[in-house]
């Protein structure tokens, strides 16, 4: 359960520094949803691509 909580919290983050990021650079930002959809999805690929 605290991995989930973890996975959440990273997502949260990473969907904050990618918009902020963008936005200093003036560049269009991405949806905050679509950023942490992706950060789940690289990540879970990651780990599951570690289990082997």
């Amino acid at each position: 359960m605290d991995g989930i909580v973890t996975l959440a919290l990273l997502a949260i983050l990473a969907a904050f520094c990618v918009r902020w990021t963008a936005l200093k650079l003036r560049l269009p930002a991405p949806l905050a949803s679509s950023v942490a959809i992706v950060f789940v999805l690289v990540v879970l690929a990651l780990w599951g691509d570690a289990l082997n």
